[in-house]
C-alpha cells in the first residue's frame, strides 16, 4: 500500500522531487564516470603493435618483488608482493639460444629498443623526445623489423652505420625520401644519418615512430653490450602459442631464469602471449593503470562522500518542505513507521530513476575525461578504455542506498516527535537544534580537527593527498549538522549592518533567525564548494612553490643548459668543460628503496658544490662516488639512515646494488630524495641524456650558446629563466589534478544552484504575504539579494577557514613551513563564482514566484 501512495505523491509533487533527482542524477553521473576509470585501471588492455607478429615475447620481469614469511601459532603464511620499476629492465642475448632449441620453436627474434628522436623543425619544438606529431620515436635494429613486420616499400636495408630505414609515417610528415639526411638524437651525440630506405608496417602503427639502424649501430646506441630488450618467437605451424609459452617458461626455469623474482631485485623472465604482450612493448601503461586505479579510487571516494553531504542536506530540504504533509498524515493516525515507509519509498523511486539516468550520462562522462587525460599527457593512448557493467550497476546501487539513507535521516524529526508538536512545527520551526544532531556535529568537528592534525605530520604525498580531502569533507560535513546554530550566530552578527540596508535588510535578518535549518541548507553546498574549491586549486601550487623555492637556493651555477627535444648529450657537456669551468650533468631517474618509490637524481661528481647546493646537514658532498650516495633528511628518517650507513636499493631498470650513505640533506623536496653520481645513473636508465646541465663559468651566454651550435635544440638559460621553464611544467602537470577534481567541483556547483533554488521556491507563500502586507517586488527581491549575500558571506567564512587549515596542515607536513600558497586573483575568482551562483540561483526563481498574483498564492489550497 504504501508503495502505491508514494508512486502517486511523486506523480503529483514531480516539481517538489525535481531537486533530488538532479541531486541523485548527478552523483550517479560522477561515480560512473570515475569507476569507469576505476575499471580502465584494473582491467584496461593495451594493444601490441611493434610485437603483432610474434605471438610469444620473452621480457625480463619489470617489478621489484618482496617475499616475507611469517610463523604464527604453528602456521606458515607467504605473502608476495610486486612493484613496477621505472626504467626498462634488459635480457642477456644468450637466452636466445635456450629459446631457439626448445621444441616448437621456429625463429627467434631479439629486439632492442632505445630513444631515437628524429631532430626535424617540428620535433624539436614538441620535445620530450617525440616526433613530429607528437609520437614517441625508438631505434630498433634492422633484424627486428620482422617483429610488426615492416617491410621496405623504397630503398635498401641499413647496412653502414650511417645508414638508417624511416617509417612511412615520418618520411611523409618529414617528406624524406631515400638518399637523404636525417638528424638524429638518440643516447650519444646528434648524429647525421643517410635514409637509405622506407619502411611500412603490416599492421596499423599508430603510437610510435621506428627508426631501424645497422646491428652494430644499434648495439651502439642501446648502451647495453650483451644484452636485449625482449625476444619476440614465432611458432612452428600448428604450435598453439600458449602452449609454446608453457614449454618455454618451463625451459627458461630450467636453465635458472624463470619467471619468479627474488627479493628486492627484478631478476626474472616473462613469457607473454595474446593481449599480455603490450605492456611489454609500452612500458608507461603498467604505470599508467596504476595511476588510474590511484586517481579513480580517490576521485570516487571523494565523490561518494560529497554526494552523501549534497544529497542528505537536498533531502532534508525536501522533506521540511512537506513538513506540514507529514504532520498531517502523523495527525490522521499515521504510524511512525508508515511515514518512514512512505518517504523511503518515495526516495527508492526517485533514486532508482536518477541513477539510471546519472549511470547513462556517466558512461560518455567517463569516456571524455579518460580522452583528456590522454590528451594531457597522464595516460597514454596506447591504454584502452574499458566499460563494463560493473560501474554503472554500482552508481545505481549507491544512488538508491544514498537516497534511502537520506530519506531516513531527513524524516528523523518528523517521526519522532509527537502529531500535535508536527503541525505546530510545520508552521513555525522549531528555535532548538536536536541534541543527537548537535552532538554528531561535535564530533565530527573534532574529527575534522585531528585529520588535521594528522595532516601536518605526514611528509609523502600519497599520504597526504586522500587526507586533505577527507579533512575537508569532514569538516564541511560538521558544518551541516552544526548549520542552525552558524545561521543564527551570522544573523545576530549581521543584525546592525543589515538594518543599514533599509527593509529589505530588516526582512532578511528576520528570515535567517526564523528559517535556520532552512538556510544551513543552503550554506552546506556553498561552503563546501569554497572549501574543495581552495584546496584543489592550491594544494599543488604549495607544493610546487615549496619545490622551486628550494631549488632556487641550492643551484648556485651561472648558467643552465636546457634541451627542447630529448635531453643534453654528454658530448655537450664535453664541450663546455675548459679551465676552471665546471659543468654538471643532471639525469633524474626513480629507483626504490625494498618497494616504497623514491624521485633519485645523478649528478656529476666534480666541482658539484661549486654548482648545486642542496644544505648538506650531515656528512659531506665530497664522498660522493658511484658506491655513495646523499640522502634527503625525510629519506634519512624513514629508512633511519646516517652518514656511513649501507643502503641496499632497486635501480631504475631492476638492477640492486648497495651503497654508503655520503651525506644528508635539507632540500629533498626540491631535488629529489637520493642523490647519486651521474655515471650510476646513467648506466642504468633509458635515456641517459642529462635533463640539465648546470654549468658554473665566467663565459658570458653568447659564447656558451657559439660552443653548443652543433647540438639542436639546446638553450642557454639564466636560473631564474629556468625557474621559470620550471614553474610553467608544473602548471601543466597541474591541470591533471585540477581535472581530476573537477567534477567534483561541478558536481558541488550544481549541488548550491539546485539547493537554493529549491530554498527559494517553496516560499512563494510567504513572499504573497508580504506583497499583500504593503512590500513591492522589488523589495521582496532585495531582501532575497540580501538573504543570499548574507549567507554567501557566512559560507565564504567557513569555506575559507577550512581551506587555510587544511592547507595550513598540508604545508606544515610537507615542506616544514606553514605558508601554503594562496593565489589573491585565483581566491577572489573563487568567492566571485559562488557569489555569482549564489545570485542567479536566488535571482531567477525569486521572479518566477513574483509573476503570480499574490490574491491568487495566499488563497490557494496547499
Amino acid at each position: 500500500m504504501m508503495l502505491r501512495y508514494a508512486l502517486k505523491t511523486v506523480r503529483a509533487r514531480k516539481a517538489g522531487f525535481l531537486g533530488a533527482f538532479l541531486a541523485l542524477m548527478c552523483a550517479a553521473a560522477l561515480i560512473t564516470a570515475c569507476g569507469t576509470l576505476l575499471e580502465t585501471g584494473l582491467r584496461g588492455t593495451v594493444r601490441t603493435e611493434r610485437y603483432a607478429a610474434a605471438p610469444v615475447v620473452v621480457s625480463a620481469d619489470q617489478n621489484v618483488h618482496q617475499r616475507t614469511v611469517k610463523h604464527k601459532k604453528g602456521k606458515t603464511k607467504v605473502k608476495h608482493k610486486a612493484k613496477p620499476i621505472a626504467e626498462r629492465a634488459w635480457l642477456a642475448a644468450s637466452l636466445g639460444d635456450t629459446l631457439a632449441g626448445t621444441p616448437g620453436v621456429a625463429r627467434v627474434i631479439p629486439e632492442l629498443t632505445f630513444p631515437a628522436t628524429p631532430l626535424t623543425e617540428a620535433s624539436t619544438d614538441t620535445g620530450g623526445g617525440t616526433g613530429a606529431d607528437g609520437r614517441a620515436a625508438y631505434g630498433h635494429a634492422w633484424e627486428s623489423a620482422a617483429l610488426t613486420p615492416y617491410r621496405l616499400t623504397s630503398g635498401t636495408a641499413p647496412e653502414a652505420a650511417t645508414d638508417v630505414v624511416v617509417d612511412r609515417h615520418l618520411a611523409e610528415r618529414a617528406r624524406l625520401a631515400p638518399g637523404d639526411r636525417l638528424t638524429v638524437q638518440s643516447t650519444r651525440a646528434p648524429r647525421s644519418y643517410r635514409v637509405s630506405g622506407i619502411a611500412a608496417p603490416g599492421p596499423d602503427v599508430r603510437h610510435q615512430t621506428a627508426l631501424f639502424f645497422s646491428a652494430a649501430e644499434a648495439r651502439r646506441l642501446a648502451a647495453h653490450p650483451g644484452q636485449v630488450t625482449a625476444f619476440g618467437v614465432v611458432p612452428e605451424a600448428g604450435t598453439d602459442p600458449e602452449r609454446l609459452r608453457h614449454d618455454l617458461t618451463e625451459a627458461l626455469r630450467d636453465t635458472g631464469n624463470g619467471t619468479g623474482g627474488s627479493k628486492g631485485a627484478s631478476t626474472g623472465v616473462r613469457v607473454t602471449t595474446g593481449d599480455a604482450r603490450g605492456p611489454v612493448e609500452f612500458l608507461d601503461a603498467a604505470g599508467a593503470r596504476t595511476k588510474l586505479v590511484s586517481m579513480g579510487g580517490a576521485m570516487g571516494g571523494t565523490s561518494l562522500l560529497v554526494a552523501v553531504l549534497v544529497v542528505v542536506g537536498t533531502f532534508a530540504l525536501s522533506v521540511q518542505q512537506r513538513h506540514r504533509e507529514l504532520a498531517l498524515l502523523r495527525a490522521v493516525a499515521a504510524t511512525t513507521g508508515q511515514v518512514r515507509r512512505l518517504l523511503g519509498r518515495e526516495a527508492l523511486i526517485v533514486g532508482a530513476a536518477a541513477g539510471i539516468a546519472g549511470a547513462l550520462l556517466g558512461l560518455p562522462l567517463g569516456g571524455l575525461l579518460f580522452d583528456r587525460f590522454v590528451a594531457l599527457g597522464a595516460v597514454p593512448a596506447t591504454l584502452r578504455h574499458t566499460t563494463g557493467f560493473l560501474p554503472p550497476l554500482a552508481a545505481v546501487a549507491a544512488t538508491l542506498l544514498g537516497a534511502w539513507a537520506a530519506a531516513r535521516i531527513a524524516s528523523r524529526r518528523v517521526t519522532r516527535i509527537r502529531p500535535a508538536e508536527a503541525l505546530a512545527e510545520a508552521r513555525t520551526e522549531s528555535p532548538r537544534t536536536p541534541w543527537g544532531r548537535l552532538l554528531t556535529g561535535l564530533v565530527l568537528l573534532a574529527g575534522g580537527v585531528v585529520l588535521v592534525v594528522v595532516l601536518g605530520m605526514l611528509r609523502t604525498e600519497p599520504a597526504s593527498t586522500p587526507v586533505t580531502f577527507l579533512a575537508v569533507v569532514v569538516l564541511s560535513t560538521a558544518v551541516a549538522l552544526l548549520g542552525p546554530l552558524l545561521v543564527r550566530a551570522a544573523a545576530l552578527l549581521l543584525a546592525g549592518p543589515l538594518r543599514l540596508t533599509g527593509h529589505g535588510g530588516r526582512l532578511a535578518t528576520a528570515n535567517l533567525r526564523a528559517g535556520a535549518a532552512r538556510a544551513a541548507s543552503v550554506v552546506t553546498p556553498l561552503t563546501l564548494l569554497v572549501a574543495m574549491a581552495c584546496t584543489v586549486l592550491f594544494v599543488q601550487p604549495t607544493l610546487g612553490d615549496a619545490a622551486r623555492a628550494q631549488a632556487r637556493e641550492g643551484v648556485r651555477a651561472d648558467w643552465v643548459v636546457a634541451s627542447r627535444g630529448p635531453g643534453v648529450p654528454a658530448a655537450a657537456a664535453h664541450r663546455l668543460r675548459s679551465g676552471e669551468d665546471v659543468v654538471t650533468e643532471v639525469v633524474r631517474t626513480t629507483v626504490r628503496v625494498g618497494l616504497d618509490k623514491y624521485a633519485a637524481q645523478g649528478v656529476t661528481p666534480a666541482g658539484l658544490t661549486r654548482t648545486w647546493d642542496p644544505d648538506v646537514v650531515a656528512g659531506s658532498l665530497d664522498g660522493l662516488t658511484e658506491r655513495t650516495v646523499a640522502v634527503s633528511e625525510l629519506a634519512a628518517d624513514q629508512l633511519g639512515l646516517v652518514p656511513g650507513d649501507a643502503l641496499k636499493l632497486t635501480l631504475g631498470d631492476g638492477t640492486a646494488v648497495e651503497v654508503t650513505v655520503a651525506a644528508v640533506y635539507a632540500r629533498g623536496l626540491g631535488f629529489g630524495d637520493l642523490t647519486f653520481a651521474h655515471g650510476l645513473v646513467a648506466a642504468h636508465v633509458d635515456n641517459p641524456l642529462a635533463a640539465t646541465l648546470l654549468v658554473g663559468t665566467d663565459r658570458a651566454r653568447g659564447d656558451l650558446a657559439a660552443a653548443l651550435r652543433e647540438f639542436p635544440g639546446l638553450t642557454v638559460l639564466t636560473p631564474a629563466a629556468a625557474d621559470s621553464l620550471q614553474a610553467e611544467r608544473q602548471q601543466a602537470n597541474a591541470e591533471v589534478n585540477l581535472l581530476a577534481m573537477g567534477l567534483v567541483l561541478a558536481f558541488t556547483a550544481i549541488a548550491v544552484v539546485n539547493t537554493l533554488a529549491m530554498s527559494v521556491s517553496e516560499r512563494v507563500r510567504e513572499f504573497a504575504l508580504l506583497r499583500l502586507a504593503g512590500a513591492t517586488r522589488r523589495q521582496v527581491r532585495r531582501m532575497l539579494r540580501t538573504e543570499g549575500l548574507s549567507l554567501l558571506l557566512l559560507a565564504t567564512t567557513l569555506g575559507s577557514a577550512i581551506a587555510l587549515s587544511v592547507l595550513t596542515a598540508f604545508s606544515v607536513g610537507m615542506t616544514g613551513q606553514a605558508a601554503p600558497a594562496v593565489l589573491p586573483l585565483v581566491y577572489l575568482a573563487v568567492v566571485a563564482g559562488a557569489g555569482c551562483l549564489t545570485l542567479v540561483a536566488t535571482a531567477l526563481p525569486g521572479r518566477v514566484a513574483l509573476r503570480v498574483r499574490a490574491v491568487t498564492v495566499a488563497t490557494a489550497r496547499e
